[in-house]
C-alpha cells in the first residue's frame, strides 16, 4: 500500500494491511452542496475487486447516508432549540407573591409541551397557571409561547378565571384558523395540537381560590393537617378543539392558611388522584415524623419547604418514559400580616375624601412612609374616593396594603367604569384620574358581582417592603 495518507496514519494503514484489503472505493457524503465527510469501502482477501459498475451503487448509498446524517443532525438541533425555548418559559426559581410561596419541578428527559407560571395580581392576589401542548418540537414551543403571552396579557386586565379562559378559547380558535390558511407545504399548517390550561387565583384576604380549567386536570388541595382532595372542577374542552362549551365554569373554594395547592401535567394525574399515588403520598405525608425533630421552612414554621417537597417528589416518582418532561407546580397559601394592611368603611357623602385622607395619613405614618410617597398616596386616596362618591354607589370601602408595592383600593357597589379624561387647559375639573395615573405605577379596575374596585400600585424602595 503506497499512498500518502498511510504514512500519516500508521495504525490505520496496519489494520488495512492485516485485513487483506486489495481494492478501495472512496465516496463523499454530500447533501445540498455541503460535504459532511467521506466513506471508504474495502474489498478484502478473496472477494472480487471493485469495478466501474459498482460506482453508481456506492454513490447512491453515500447520498442516502449523507441525507440520513443530515436529518439526524437537524433533528438534534431543532430539539435543542425547542428545549431551550420551552425552558425559557419556566419561572427561574421558587417565587413568593404576597401571601403565596411557590416552587416547581420539571422531571428530566425529553422536553414536553408543559409550561407554568405565577403572576402577581392587584390586591395582593396571585394567579397560578399550568398548561400543556401535546407533542414535542419547535412548533409546540411556539404554541406554548403564544398561549403564555396571551395569558399574561389577559391577566393584566384582571379578569376572572372563567372570563380569562373564555378569551383564551377565542385566541386558540384564531390560531387554528390562521394556521389552516397557511400553504400546504408550511409545517405550521399541521402543527396546532390540542392544548390544555388551568388558571387559578388565590385571594389572601378572603382566603379563597377560584379555578377554571380548559381540559386540564384539577389541582390537588392538601390542608395543613395533611387531608387531601382533588378540587371539584367543571373541566371544559381543550383549547383549539372543535368542541366549545357555551361558557367556562369556575369553582371557588376556601383555603386555610398553610394549605398546599399542587398543579401538575396530565402525565402525573394518576400519581395525584389515587390515594396510593407516589406524588400524593409525598404531599400528604405527616409534617412531623415520630421520633424525629420537626423540620422548619424558611418562614420559621414547622414542615417541609416547597423545594424539599419537589426534591422528594422527584425521587418518589418512577423513572418511566411517560413521565419525562412532566411538570409540577406547588403553591403554599398564607395571609397578609395584620400590620401590613388597613381596611375602612367610609360614608358615601362629601365627608368621605377628608376622612379617607386622615386614615391614609395615619396608616402611612405607622409604615414610616412620608415625603413624596406619602403625599402621592394621599392624593390618590382623595381622588379615588371623590370619584366613588360622585359616580359610585354605597357601600364605600378603602383598603391600603403594603407588600411588594404600596396598593390602594377603593371599592363601591357601582359597576360603571371610571373614565380617564384628558382635560383641556380651560377645564376646571376632569383631571382626577389623570393625576392618579401619573402618580401610580399602575392602576385599573376590577369587577365583581357586588360592584367594582379601582386600584393603584406604587413602587417602593426595597427597604420599605422588607420585614
Amino acid at each position: 500500500m503506497d499512498v500518502p495518507w498511510a504514512d500519516a496514519d500508521p495504525a490505520r494503514a496496519a489494520a488495512i494491511r492485516t485485513s487483506g484489503a486489495h481494492t478501495l472505493v472512496v465516496a463523499p457524503l454530500t447533501v445540498r452542496g455541503a460535504v459532511l465527510g467521506l466513506v471508504s469501502l474495502y474489498r478484502c482477501e478473496d472477494s472480487d475487486p471493485y469495478t466501474e459498475d459498482d460506482l453508481p451503487v456506492v454513490e447512491d448509498m453515500a447520498s442516502r447516508t449523507a441525507l440520513s446524517i443530515d436529518n439526524a443532525r437537524r433533528y438534534v438541533h431543532e430539539r435543542a432549540i425547542a428545549s431551550t425555548l420551552q425552558h425559557r418559559l419556566f419561572p427561574r426559581g421558587p417565587t413568593s407573591h404576597g401571601a403565596v410561596e411557590t416552587a416547581h419541578l420539571v422531571l428530566p428527559g425529553a422536553g414536553s409541551g408543559c409550561w407554568f407560571d405565577t403572576i402577581a395580581l392587584p390586591g395582593a392576589r396571585t394567579a397560578l397557571v399550568i398548561g400543556e401542548v401535546a407533542g414535542q418540537g419547535i412548533h409546540v414551543a411556539i404554541t406554548m409561547g403564544q398561549l403564555r403571552t396571551v395569558i399574561h396579557a389577559l391577566a393584566e386586565l384582571d379578569l376572572e378565571p372563567d372570563e380569562l379562559l373564555a378569551r383564551l378559547y377565542d385566541t386558540a380558535s384564531r390560531l387554528v384558523q390562521e394556521r389552516a390558511e397557511l400553504p400546504p407545504s408550511d409545517p405550521l399548517r399541521r402543527s396546532m395540537p390540542a392544548a390544555t390550561c388551568v388558571y387559578a387565583v388565590y385571594d389572601p384576604f378572603s382566603r379563597t381560590c377560584t379555578v377554571a380549567s380548559a381540559g386540564h386536570p384539577a389541582p390537588l388541595v392538601v390542608g395543613p393537617d395533611g387531608a387531601a382532595s382533588v378540587a371539584g372542577l367543571a373541566e371544559g374542552p381543550p383549547l383549539g378543539s372543535q368542541e366549545r362549551a357555551p361558557s367556562v365554569a369556575a369553582s371557588t373554594f376556601p383555603l386555610r392558611e398553610g394549605s398546599l395547592l399542587a398543579f401538575c401535567s396530565s402525565a402525573l394525574q394518576a400519581h395525584v388522584e389515587s390515594s396510593m399515588g407516589a406524588l400524593r403520598r409525598v404531599l400528604t405525608e405527616a409534617e412531623h415524623s415520630p421520633g424525629h425533630h420537626p423540620r422548619h421552612r424558611p418562614d420559621g414554621r414547622p414542615g417541609r419547604s416547597l423545594p424539599e417537597l419537589c426534591d422528594e417528589a422527584a425521587y418518589a416518582l418512577p423513572a418511566t418514559v411517560d413521565l419525562q418532561g412532566a411538570a409540577l407546580l406547588l403553591a403554599r397559601t398564607g395571609s397578609i400580616p395584620a400590620d401590613r394592611f388597613g381596611i375602612w368603611n367610609l360614608p358615601h357623602d362629601s365627608s368621605a375624601p377628608a376622612a379617607a385622607r386622615g386614615l391614609a395619613t395615619r396608616q402611612l405614618a405607622d409604615w414610616n412612609l412620608d415625603g413624596d410617597t406619602g403625599y402621592a398616596t394621599e392624593l390618590i386616596v382623595s381622588e379615588l374616593v371623590t370619584n366613588a362618591v360622585r359616580y359610585g354607589l354605597p357601600p364605600l370601602e378603602l383598603r391600603l396594603v403594603l407588600d411588594r408595592v404600596l396598593m390602594c383600593e377603593v371599592r363601591d357597589a357601582s359597576s360603571v367604569a371610571p373614565n380617564l379624561r384628558y382635560a383641556r387647559t380651560i377645564d376646571e375639573g376632569g383631571r382626577g384620574l389623570f393625576i392618579v395615573s401619573q402618580l401610580a405605577t399602575q392602576w385599573g379596575t376590577r369587577y365583581a358581582p357586588g360592584g367594582k374596585t379601582v386600584w393603584t400600585e406604587q413602587s417602593l424602595p426595597p427597604e420599605l417592603t422588607s420585614g
